[in-house]
């Protein structure tokens, strides 16, 4: 466990996180909170970001576009929730190499991105609109970049992401020249100024009640998640070890099996070619009857003039 973020603070080990109430979920916060994010030199690499000692991974923030800026394979968003911070929202163009696929699952689900263990309940995704202006929508298509999601490459239409529209925005972090920066997996367009209120009170509270208070664990519960990660560890020893033992057999078997093919076909070119012979012997012998018997038959023709 480490405390060198604050004497105050300790940060407790990964195998904990399970039983921590923000690594799995999504976190509603203010941009300034955001921007108040640290990572610990031990955590250095990960996309694992911590509020006082809350491990959180996952964000939601609801605020108006104030700018949109396109540059070399990302779009960046600049959404303002008026906490007396922005937040930049980072939106990957889509690899021509990926593009088919992710337009392929897109369509296939017919819904914005999920992504494991993050899913936010009751989400109405922004999708393209249909109808006698598809067919605008195409070329249009064909002239901008396609963006889409950071974990799973699902296809987003940001259109409607202008300067001025209030929006609510789930995302995972990351960090760019000491600011932090959330990258786009769903989004949906805040059209009524109870919604917004609604989030904020949700917000506000979730921030006096969880993230206000640093998050602690026992000995024993420690101890219980440390018990629980060994048990996770033996079990997926004893997966992989049964996956190579069912390779072992699988591989055994085929061998077996042509062991088994290249006797049969060695029998069964001996076989043919035992027949082959006999037939050989049979038609010889049936070659010397035949010169036999019309030998016969002219002697016996002979005699009897």
């Amino acid at each position: 466990m480490e405390t060198t973020y604050n004497a105050d603070l300790v940060f407790y080990p990964a195998f904990c996180f399970k039983v921590s109430p923000t690594h799995f979920a999504w976190v509603k916060m203010a941009a300034a909170d955001v921007q108040r994010l640290h990572r610990p030199r031990s955590y250095n690499g990960q996309s694992i970001f911590f509020y006082k000692n809350h491990p959180i991974r996952f964000v939601c923030v609801v605020g108006v576009i104030i700018a949109r800026t396109d540059i070399t394979r990302r779009t960046i968003l600049t959404l303002d929730d008026s906490s007396g911070a922005t937040l930049e929202i980072c939106v990957l163009h889509a690899d021509p190499k990926t593009r088919d696929n992710a337009r392929a699952r897109m369509e296939t689900t017919h819904d914005q991105p999920s992504t494991p263990n993050i899913n936010g309940p009751h989400q109405t995704p922004v999708t393209s609109g249909s109808g006698p202006s598809s067919m605008t929508q195409v070329q249009t298509h064909t002239m901008r970049p396609e963006h889409v999601s950071a974990t799973d490459g699902t296809i987003l239409d940001i259109s409607s992401l202008q300067p001025g529209m209030s929006v609510k925005v789930k995302g995972t972090l990351s960090q760019f020249r000491s600011t932090m920066q959330l990258n786009l997996e769903r989004f949906t367009l805040v059209r009524d100024t109870n919604a917004e209120m609604q989030f904020v009170d949700q917000r506000l509270r979730f921030l006096v009640e969880v993230l206000a208070v640093p998050w602690t664990l026992s000995p024993e519960e420690i101890e219980q998640c440390r018990a629980d990660a060994e048990r996770g560890e033996v079990k997926a020893l004893e997966q992989r070890e049964r996956a190579e033992r069912r390779v072992k057999r699988q591989a055994e078997r085929e061998e077996r099996d042509y062991y088994h093919i290249q006797k049969r076909y060695e029998r069964e070119e001996r076989k043919r070619a035992k027949e082959a012979l006999l037939s050989r012997e049979d038609g010889a012998k049936l070659m010397r009857d035949i010169q036999w018997r019309k030998a016969l038959a002219s002697n016996d023709a002979g005699h009897s003039r």
